[in-house]
């Protein structure tokens, strides 16, 4: 990432980039941001681990992270490989299990030893694998206290109730998706993130994160990163959605109920044939991308289920 691109970001993104720190992954050879807030000595009991979507990053979170840090001693977030600040090489081929893994690393060379797990969009479905790997005692020992709860928020968890926009199908299509990809224009990202969203949608947070995916060119391997829902199609219900049932830590789901992309009609489908026993907090009003267009409802909501 060169000092050019840098002092072109807007004050506040640079900013967050200051406050945080990159770790080189071998497995990936690239090097991934992270942000840390708090104390790093915090119990895994008030440490919160935020997950990002897609085509977000940990800048995603950065207007919900200062109440957040009033109820957890501890927050971490990252930048997955090919988002936000985190290097995008293109040999990856981004898969969700390569992100977990990703994931993982970071927590590790942090000292993480487990906490309360927060995600957005394609964030669930990694989330959804560490819940695999942890029903299935797959989960490293260093990472001994394990998932002490999981807040699912706007994702297509439940491929079947998704409404994908247009743009998603054609970049997931493999033969036309590398070729339409190089085409993608500010205008057209802000119009398919409008559209997502089904709310009312600053286009200052929009152009932000166009810029954070414009760095190192990722906004060129969209049509290879959003390959994470074949998985979706391939992982859902023989691994995912059957872990989720067997989970027995607490579980939230909390969702922006105008999700255009991601509808409450996924929420409804986990509370009432994966996981019953869960807590379902639908916002009213509220798009896909909550805790940017809804910060303080997000807020409210996400703590509610920490009080």
């Amino acid at each position: 990432m060169s000092a050019e691109d840098i002092e072109a970001l807007p004050a506040d993104i640079q900013a967050w980039r200051t406050a945080g720190e990159r770790l080189q992954w071998p497995q990936g050879d690239c090097a991934i941001f992270y942000r840390e807030i708090g104390e790093t000595a915090a119990l895994p009991e008030t440490t919160a681990l935020l997950i990002h979507g897609f085509p977000e990053s940990g800048f995603s979170f950065h207007k919900v992270v200062t109440r957040l840090a009033r109820s957890f001693d501890r927050i971490v977030l990252i930048d997955f490989p090919g988002f936000g600040l985190s290097d995008k090489p293109a040999r990856l081929t981004y898969s969700l299990m390569e992100q977990a893994d990703a994931l993982m690393f970071c927590w590790r060379a942090l000292g993480v030893r487990g906490g309360h797990v927060i995600s957005h969009d394609m964030g669930d479905s990694i989330l959804t694998e560490l819940i695999a790997r942890s029903v299935q005692d797959l989960l490293p020992g260093w990472f001994s206290a394990g998932l002490q709860s999981a807040t699912f928020t706007n994702g297509n968890m439940v491929m079947e109730e998704a409404a994908l926009v247009p743009m998603q199908k054609l970049l997931r299509h493999h033969s036309l998706g590398p070729l339409l990809n190089p085409l993608t224009s500010y205008r057209a990202f802000r119009n398919q993130v409008k559209r997502t969203n089904g709310a009312p949608f600053e286009d200052s947070d929009i152009e932000a994160m166009w810029r954070l995916n414009t760095l190192q060119n990722g906004h060129r391997l969209a049509w290879k990163i959003i390959r994470y829902l074949d998985e979706r199609d391939r992982f859902q219900n023989p691994r995912w959605l059957k872990a989720l049932g067997r989970f027995d830590r607490p579980v939230h789901i909390c969702w922006g109920g105008a999700d255009k992309v991601s509808p409450p009609a996924v929420a409804h489908h986990l509370k009432r044939e994966v996981c019953p026993n869960a807590t379902l907090t639908l916002m009213d009003g509220v798009g896909h991308f909550c805790q940017l267009q809804a910060p303080d409802r997000w807020c409210d909501a996400v703590l509610d289920f920490y009080a």
